[in-house]
């Protein structure tokens, strides 16, 4: 049997820097017509970042290599309903003739139901999920996790297919009583492969002069938003417990708590051994993960955390709170990095000062970081994805799949002019 070619739209808020890389293996499978559509350009093109409190531009490029279309936001911008709002997306949807529609916009935005019920009178199947491990909300509020106890279950059952981005997330929508069979795992990746070279182009040695750091220190690294869900004042106090003059610890990452830690690192009497990046554009992080000797993420909230596929796949081995979603699926304890119990000062301290009397241990972590990367990658997350289309599709047209199949020698997505980066503003 022919191999079956199915059109899909990724419907993205904005394009994002370690989705695009995703999107162009995408675009490239001869199975897949792959066409994108942002629904703002923030990213892409210079904008005020309210986390990280700067304005941002990502210096990648996150245009190439696909076929991508600007439905313009008519909403204000804000982080409610209206604040995402691209009613052009009916047109886009109800006259492409799409098989499936993989929506990454959030389900409390406007735009999210527009795409829906385009999707329904279409008969595209329309697949989305969601990041979240726990019904619990970062915010905490009571109210919102009895409100999604009652919603979620009804919300989830409206996806042909429910694709989500870790064990932990599968887990929970199982917890919902969504059926195992209408839920596929499309693992949480970065592009690996650039990683791995872009970090094994790097003068170690350089980077970590440049921090005041000698060979003989053990760099420790905190590579986040400076956030208070984030935790970094956890990681301050446990490396001022370590009362070591040869361990040094690295901010990499803006946010509204740099001053106070600042403030914080002078209290504890450790401001010497304390460097503070700032943010730290995509290029520059390979560097960064090479040339630290551990990385921490002491976060209370953390759905997956890609920060830390990024460092294992320069050979950096992470700890992480029991409350990151990455750890469950890529750290084992001990051999690929260390897992803590969340807001533990003292635990955190215990495992760094592990790591400060071992730095040959530290080594093979980050070795086997590395290899277990190679399991956790694009291609297991494409390949997953198919699977979930290919799933949708048979439930919204049943017998679809034998009715098209790919041409013999037909070319793929990705060598058509309009995957080279060609940019087109959606009139309404």
């Amino acid at each position: 049997m022919p191999k079956r070619r199915f059109r899909v739209l990724a419907l993205g808020t904005h394009p994002v820097q370690y989705q695009v890389p995703i999107l162009r293996r995408m675009a490239a499978r001869e199975d897949l017509d792959l066409q994108v559509a942002y629904c703002t350009l923030r990213g892409a093109e210079a904008a005020h970042d309210p986390e990280f409190g700067a304005t941002v531009k990502w210096d990648v490029p996150l245009l190439d290599g696909y076929s991508w279309v600007h439905v313009p936001n008519r909403g204000s911008g804000a982080e409610n309903f209206f604040g995402l709002y691209n009613p052009g997306l009916w047109k886009l949807i109800r006259s492409g003739h799409f098989d499936a529609l993989l929506c990454y916009a959030s389900y409390t935005r406007a735009t999210f139901w527009i795409a829906y019920f385009a999707a329904k009178f279409s008969r595209t199947a329309f697949l989305f999920g969601t990041d979240a491990t726990s019904l619990v909300p970062r915010n905490a509020h009571l109210w919102k996790i009895q409100l999604k106890k009652l919603l979620w279950p009804r919300l989830f059952r409206l996806a042909d297919q429910v694709i989500v981005p870790s064990s932990a997330t599968r887990d929970l929508m199982i917890s919902l009583r969504i059926p195992l069979e209408r839920i596929t795992l499309t693992p949480y990746s970065v592009d690996n492969d650039w990683w791995t070279e872009k970090s094994s182009q790097v003068d170690r040695e350089a980077a970590r002069l440049s921090w005041g750091a000698s060979a003989s220190d053990t760099v420790i690294l905190f590579c986040a938003k400076l956030q208070p869900w984030k935790r970094p004042s956890d990681l301050l106090q446990a490396f001022a417990r370590l009362n070591s003059p040869t361990a040094r610890l690295v901010f990499a990452g803006a946010g509204p708590l740099r001053s106070q830690l600042e403030a914080e690192s002078v209290a504890l009497g450790v401001h010497s051994r304390v460097c503070f990046l700032g943010f730290v554009n995509q290029l520059q992080l390979p560097a960064i993960y090479k040339s630290a000797d551990v990385m921490v993420l002491p976060s209370e909230y953390e759905p997956f955390a890609v920060v830390v596929n990024e460092a294992m796949c320069c050979g950096c081995p992470v700890a992480a709170s029991d409350h990151v979603g990455a750890a469950r699926d890529l750290i084992e304890n001990g051999r690929t990095g260390f897992v803590y119990p969340c807001g533990d000062v003292d635990a955190l301290a215990a495992v760094l000062r592990q790591a400060l009397d071992n730095r040959g241990q530290l080594s093979a972590m980050g070795r086997a970081a590395r290899t277990r990367m190679e399991s956790w990658s694009p291609r297991e997350n494409i390949d997953a994805a198919v699977e979930a289309i290919a799933r949708g599709v048979a439930r919204v047209r049943p017998g679809a799949l034998q009715t098209r199949a790919l041409e013999t020698g037909a070319e793929p997505a990705a060598a058509t002019d309009s995957t080279r980066g060609a940019a087109h503003k959606l009139s309404e």
